[in-house]
């Protein structure tokens, strides 16, 4: 049975018809499938037949595991978001619900490459040294969610320092527990500073710039 209705794959084959450049979604799974791995699949398989711009890969994430650790895939279910090159876009757990909009709009910035952040948020990323890792928490059922997800995206297409992975607390509630998600939107950079909602551009870019600064600090 299809996961997205008609109406649906009608409205994500005109999304995708605008797509400027070639989008791989690259899936992972294992033999004895995950709760919503299945899905997933299902999912990134349905999506890439409504796009001649987009194909579809799927791995083994234990048969597979050299690609996987090449993508820096450690859990499942996972999808990498790839245009033409691999600009970090990551998600884990099935962006189903408000985060399927969260999966098109990756698609369209990994495809075009280029993102419409602030200056200031470009110049900060463009001077990056060190790693930034970005993990967003949500759930399918949160409106907010989605305005997280793409800005933590976006800043992974603008530096290939960042690295940005939608995580699904419900799917992934060991990780849930060691960041303490009590609410989502919940941002965590570089495991020292987090924060809380669906915060503005400017209010993420201090909380990278804090989490930059805990890092030196450290060393």
């Amino acid at each position: 049975m299809p996961l997205l209705d008609a109406e649906v794959k009608e409205e994500v084959a005109r999304r995708l018809g605008t797509l400027t450049g070639p989008v791989r979604l690259v899936m992972f799974t294992q033999e004895i499938e995950c709760e919503y791995c299945s899905e997933t699949r299902q999912l990134v398989q349905e999506v890439a037949d409504l796009s001649a711009h987009v194909t579809a890969t799927v791995y083994d994430l234990v048969a597979d595991s050299a690609r996987a650790d090449e993508l820096g895939v450690d859990k499942i279910p996972a999808i990498a978001v790839i245009g033409e090159r691999d600009y970090g876009i990551r998600f884990y757990g099935i962006p189903s619900g408000y985060e399927f909009t969260s999966l098109l709009a990756a698609m369209e910035t990994a495809a075009a490459g280029e993102v419409d952040l602030a200056q200031a948020t470009l110049e900060t990323l463009s001077r990056l040294s060190t790693p930034v890792h970005m993990q967003v928490f949500v759930t399918p059922t949160c409106p907010y969610c989605p305005q997280a997800v793409v800005l933590a995206h976006k800043m992974a297409v603008a530096s290939p320092m960042v690295q940005s992975d939608m995580i699904s607390a419900q799917e992934f509630p060991h990780l849930a527990m060691k960041y303490q998600v009590m609410g989502v939107p919940r941002t965590v950079i570089n495991e020292v500073t987090h924060i809380e909602g669906a915060a503005d551009e400017p209010v993420v870019l201090e909380k990278l710039r804090e989490a930059l600064r805990a890092r030196r600090e450290e060393q």
